[in-house]
């Protein structure tokens, strides 16, 4: 039992060591919405997860990973091909959903497919046949059940790559490939009201709920109530995620299949919050990834950069799947893979408002640039102004009651074309180095690199007029904008007018 034990071992290693494995693992991934590292395996004080802090123990966390894109659909359709979203002319966000359409680059496909051509049965869904995304108990919805999974891809796919919405589907003895979709910080909702009502259900389900007072916001944020109240929600709502995760692992033990699946834990950006999710900063890119599986180190920390589009490679080698040619993430667990210098993230347009920042870190700085630094730091936005935190922060402002860091980083009417951190030491990235002459050097060389990056990535910049209006047009009509619709539109012609200034 042990020299079969022994061979298992050694042919995972090798699948995830970039050479044919002989034996499969299953793959499966935890893709979680609108959470940053807020886990007691990386610091968090206030909550525990013990079943995400387990994963941690049993394999390979990396303190240092980060999003390419801190938004939904531009960051899912980077990890689910191995590119950067800006490569393959998907970074805008929710965009080729009109007339006009987004198609892969040849030679680059979502990795479902690969799978699929491997023998793998391919699903997506909550990971749970009886409960959704949200961790909702015989909920036949999307995510749960016979519901498919979060995708939010900005290309056009064929759904025929997903074989199900979950593993239970497949032939006897046939390895699956499972993208386990959950709401994360999304659960807490984007009101006053829904933040109060997943507190009583954390008290419910979970014995108690975390208390506002006790909460510790990054320096720019106030502590008024409401905000306080919805980081609380936001930290039950990580305790909701390692509840469901630790259900999912239990399902796996009980199949008997967990030490023959690769297991993967993630988030797709960071929290939802004024400077978090949409922008470039640690609380928007800096994200959880661990590793649990076949052929990979316990116990072990590391701390070297690694992208969330790395998560591919892992996944393709560990299965003994040949990586693409051109593909631009990397397996970090491969016999020959060189430590990054630095990783990339780029955001561009999210819903109506039009953006565009770029930036590269290493393993002490954080460079950021502003190609429309004559717009405000909060450009509007339906879906962010509809939240109650930000219409407090707003509020705030009007009434002249935040203090000078916030009114500059939030408030600001107009940005620093370039933003330079010591991102090691300045945690919530607040002073600003780019002007400071000490750092001169160090502003032109982190400048260099992503002049460097653009080109040999081939960024495909801002989008056309054209595909501009073609998905505005969806976005008008979209049930999701419903009771936005004349705030959305005035966002538009908010951005078109701009663009005519130059702005």
């Amino acid at each position: 039992m042990k020299r079969t034990l022994a061979l298992l071992f050694l042919s995972f290693a090798a699948g995830v060591g970039g050479f044919a494995a002989e034996v499969r693992p299953n793959i499966l991934w935890f893709v979680v919405d609108d959470m940053s590292a807020n886990l007691s395996s990386y610091g968090e004080k206030l909550i525990q997860t013990p079943h995400l802090d387990r994963l941690a123990r049993e394999g390979t966390r990396f303190s240092r990973a980060f999003t390419t894109a801190p938004v939904c659909s531009p960051c899912r359709s980077g990890f689910i091909t191995g590119m950067y979203q800006t490569t393959i002319g998907a970074h805008h966000h929710r965009s080729g959903r009109g007339v006009e359409r987004v198609t892969l680059p040849a030679g680059v496909e979502p990795a479902p497919a690969l799978f699929q051509r491997a023998g793998y049965y391919t699903c997506i869904g909550s990971g749970l046949p009886d409960a959704n995304r949200a961790g909702k108990k015989n909920a036949k919805k999307r995510g749960g059940g016979d519901g498919i999974g979060k995708t939010d891809y900005n290309f056009d796919w064929d759904p025929a790559i997903y074989h199900g919405s979950d593993w239970a589907g497949r032939k006897p003895g046939q390895p699956f490939f499972m993208q386990v979709q959950l709401a994360g910080g999304k659960l807490r909702g984007g009101t006053d009201a829904s933040a109060q009502a997943l507190a009583a259900r954390a008290k419910a389900e979970l014995g108690a709920a975390t208390d506002p007072e006790k909460v510790v916001l990054p320096p720019y944020y106030p502590r008024d109530p409401v905000l306080l109240r919805d980081w609380a929600a936001y930290l039950d709502a990580v305790r909701f995620t390692d509840k469901h995760v630790g259900e999912v692992i239990a399902r796996l033990e009980k199949e008997g299949i967990l030490d023959q699946t690769l297991v993967i834990f993630v988030t797709d950006h960071g929290i939802s919050h004024a400077r978090g999710k949409q922008f470039l900063y640690d609380e928007g890119t800096h994200v959880p990834f661990v590793v649990r599986g076949p052929g990979i180190p316990r116990g072990t920390v590391r701390d070297d950069l690694i992208e969330l589009i790395d998560l591919t490679p892992i996944s393709l080698a560990a299965a003994g799947i040949p990586l693409p040619a051109g593909m631009q993430a990397k397996n970090v667990f491969a016999r020959d893979y060189r430590p990054r210098e630095h990783v990339f993230a780029a955001r561009d347009r999210c819903d109506e408002t039009v953006e565009r920042l770029r930036s590269v870190r290493s393993d002490r700085f954080l460079y950021i640039r502003n190609f429309h630094p004559q717009r405000p730091a909060l450009q509007p936005n339906a879906y962010k102004d509809g939240k109650t935190i930000v219409q407090t922060l707003r509020a705030l402002h009007a009434a002249g009651k935040l203090d000078p860091l916030a009114e500059t980083l939030l408030f600001s009417p107009t940005r620093p074309t370039e933003e330079l951190y010591e991102w090691t030491t300045d945690r919530w990235q607040v002073k600003n180095l780019a002007g400071d002459p000490a750092h001169r050097a160090t502003l032109e060389a982190m400048r260099s690199r992503l002049d460097r990056w653009i080109i040999e990535t081939k960024d495909r910049g801002p989008e056309s007029d054209k595909m501009y209006d073609s998905d505005m047009a969806v976005y008008l009509g979209d049930r999701n904008t419903k009771g936005r619709e004349s705030i959305t539109a005035q966002n538009v012609a908010l951005m078109k007018q701009w663009a005519k200034e130059g702005k």
